[in-house]
Protein backbone atom coordinates (compact mmCIF):
# COMPACT_ATOMS: atom_id res chain seq x y z
CA UNK A 1 0.00 0.00 0.00
CA UNK A 2 3.28 2.47 0.92
CA UNK A 3 4.54 1.66 -2.45
CA UNK A 4 1.18 2.36 -4.54
CA UNK A 5 0.75 5.63 -2.48
CA UNK A 6 4.35 6.88 -2.98
CA UNK A 7 4.17 6.34 -6.23
CA UNK A 8 0.94 7.70 -7.31
CA UNK A 9 2.28 10.63 -5.67
CA UNK A 10 5.25 11.35 -7.67
CA UNK A 11 3.10 10.73 -10.69
CA UNK A 12 1.00 13.54 -9.34
CA UNK A 13 4.04 15.60 -8.61
CA UNK A 14 5.89 15.14 -11.81
CA UNK A 15 4.47 18.23 -13.67
CA UNK A 16 4.68 20.50 -10.59
CA UNK A 17 7.71 23.13 -9.42
CA UNK A 18 10.88 21.04 -8.48
CA UNK A 19 12.07 20.96 -4.72
CA UNK A 20 15.27 21.70 -5.04
CA UNK A 21 15.06 24.87 -3.44
CA UNK A 22 14.62 26.91 -6.67
CA UNK A 23 13.22 29.95 -6.25
CA UNK A 24 9.45 30.65 -5.80
CA UNK A 25 7.91 32.02 -8.96
CA UNK A 26 6.66 36.03 -8.16
CA UNK A 27 3.51 36.49 -6.76
CA UNK A 28 1.98 40.01 -6.21
CA UNK A 29 -1.59 39.58 -6.71
CA UNK A 30 -4.74 41.53 -3.98
CA UNK A 31 -5.96 39.82 -1.08
CA UNK A 32 -9.75 39.56 -0.70
CA UNK A 33 -10.10 42.56 1.72
CA UNK A 34 -8.00 44.70 -1.02
CA UNK A 35 -4.88 44.95 0.45
CA UNK A 36 -1.35 44.34 -2.19
CA UNK A 37 0.21 41.36 -1.32
CA UNK A 38 4.25 40.64 -2.82
CA UNK A 39 5.60 37.18 -2.05
CA UNK A 40 9.11 39.33 -2.68
CA UNK A 41 8.34 41.76 0.07
CA UNK A 42 7.10 38.89 2.89
CA UNK A 43 8.91 38.42 5.78
CA UNK A 44 11.95 36.26 5.54
CA UNK A 45 10.29 32.97 6.82
CA UNK A 46 8.74 29.81 5.74
CA UNK A 47 5.34 29.76 3.99
CA UNK A 48 2.98 27.61 3.21
CA UNK A 49 1.32 28.44 0.09
CA UNK A 50 -2.15 26.58 -0.42
CA UNK A 51 -3.72 27.01 -4.00
CA UNK A 52 -7.52 26.22 -3.90
CA UNK A 53 -10.76 26.55 -5.93
CA UNK A 54 -14.21 27.58 -4.13
CA UNK A 55 -16.02 24.57 -5.80
CA UNK A 56 -13.34 21.98 -5.03
CA UNK A 57 -14.92 19.53 -2.01
CA UNK A 58 -11.09 18.50 -1.40
CA UNK A 59 -10.14 21.87 -1.03
CA UNK A 60 -12.91 22.61 1.06
CA UNK A 61 -12.03 19.36 3.40
CA UNK A 62 -8.86 20.55 3.65
CA UNK A 63 -9.83 24.42 4.75
CA UNK A 64 -10.38 23.52 7.95
CA UNK A 65 -6.88 21.66 8.59
CA UNK A 66 -5.60 25.11 7.61
CA UNK A 67 -7.42 26.88 10.23
CA UNK A 68 -5.80 24.64 12.87
CA UNK A 69 -2.25 24.47 10.97
CA UNK A 70 -2.73 28.20 11.97
CA UNK A 71 -3.30 27.41 15.51
CA UNK A 72 -0.88 25.38 15.76
CA UNK A 73 1.69 27.37 14.07
CA UNK A 74 2.27 30.95 15.19
CA UNK A 75 2.72 33.64 12.41
CA UNK A 76 6.27 34.43 13.43
CA UNK A 77 7.14 30.58 12.45
CA UNK A 78 5.38 30.09 9.00
CA UNK A 79 3.59 32.26 6.98
CA UNK A 80 -0.10 30.29 5.94
CA UNK A 81 -1.37 32.14 2.40
CA UNK A 82 -4.20 30.80 0.09
CA UNK A 83 -4.29 31.61 -2.93
CA UNK A 84 -7.84 31.10 -4.46
CA UNK A 85 -8.13 30.25 -8.32
CA UNK A 86 -10.75 29.47 -10.93
CA UNK A 87 -13.23 31.92 -8.57
CA UNK A 88 -16.21 33.38 -10.50
CA UNK A 89 -16.69 36.50 -8.09
CA UNK A 90 -15.45 38.26 -4.24
CA UNK A 91 -18.96 37.65 -2.78
CA UNK A 92 -18.36 33.79 -3.59
CA UNK A 93 -14.81 33.65 -1.87
CA UNK A 94 -16.32 36.13 0.85
CA UNK A 95 -18.84 33.30 1.25
CA UNK A 96 -16.19 30.60 1.32
CA UNK A 97 -13.70 32.59 4.17
CA UNK A 98 -16.65 33.10 6.33
CA UNK A 99 -18.30 29.14 5.86
CA UNK A 100 -14.39 28.04 6.57
CA UNK A 101 -13.33 30.48 9.13
CA UNK A 102 -10.23 31.08 7.69
CA UNK A 103 -8.00 32.90 9.52
CA UNK A 104 -5.37 33.47 6.82
CA UNK A 105 -4.69 35.42 4.50
CA UNK A 106 -7.02 34.38 0.99
CA UNK A 107 -5.31 35.91 -2.21
CA UNK A 108 -6.77 36.18 -5.39
CA UNK A 109 -5.22 34.78 -7.91
CA UNK A 110 -5.81 33.79 -11.86
CA UNK A 111 -4.78 32.16 -14.82
CA UNK A 112 -0.81 33.34 -15.15
CA UNK A 113 -0.86 32.82 -11.45
CA UNK A 114 -1.63 29.15 -11.89
CA UNK A 115 0.77 28.54 -14.95
CA UNK A 116 3.72 30.42 -12.78
CA UNK A 117 3.38 28.37 -9.87
CA UNK A 118 2.05 24.75 -12.09
CA UNK A 119 -0.51 24.43 -9.88
CA UNK A 120 -3.18 21.74 -12.35
CA UNK A 121 -5.12 20.55 -9.67
CA UNK A 122 -6.99 21.53 -6.76
CA UNK A 123 -5.79 21.78 -4.08
CA UNK A 124 -2.05 22.43 -4.86
CA UNK A 125 0.07 23.59 -2.03
CA UNK A 126 4.09 24.19 -1.75
CA UNK A 127 5.93 25.16 1.62
CA UNK A 128 8.84 27.78 0.89
CA UNK A 129 12.03 28.61 3.21
CA UNK A 130 12.56 31.28 4.82
CA UNK A 131 14.87 32.54 1.22
CA UNK A 132 11.38 31.80 -0.40
CA UNK A 133 12.48 28.76 -1.86
CA UNK A 134 10.47 25.63 -2.90
CA UNK A 135 11.08 23.18 -0.31
CA UNK A 136 8.23 20.40 -0.30
CA UNK A 137 5.01 20.07 -2.35
CA UNK A 138 1.89 18.51 -3.04
CA UNK A 139 -1.78 17.97 -4.71
CA UNK A 140 -4.91 16.80 -3.29
CA UNK A 141 -6.37 16.48 0.55
CA UNK A 142 -3.58 16.59 3.34
CA UNK A 143 -4.92 16.14 6.62
CA UNK A 144 -3.84 18.57 9.54
CA UNK A 145 -0.75 16.48 10.71
CA UNK A 146 0.33 16.02 6.94
CA UNK A 147 0.44 20.16 6.83
CA UNK A 148 2.38 20.02 10.17
CA UNK A 149 4.88 18.05 9.05
CA UNK A 150 5.42 18.98 5.58
CA UNK A 151 5.57 22.58 7.11
CA UNK A 152 7.65 21.76 9.89
CA UNK A 153 11.68 21.67 8.56
CA UNK A 154 12.01 23.80 6.02
CA UNK A 155 15.33 25.67 6.63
Amino acid sequence: MVLVYVGVSAFQARNMLSTNRQPAPELQVETLHGAAYDLATAASRPVLMYFFAPWCHFCAASADNIVRLRRLRGEEELAIVMVALDWQDRAELHEYSKRHKLNVPVLLGDGKVAHDWKVYAFPTYYVLDSEHRVAKRDIGYSTQLGLWWRSWIVD
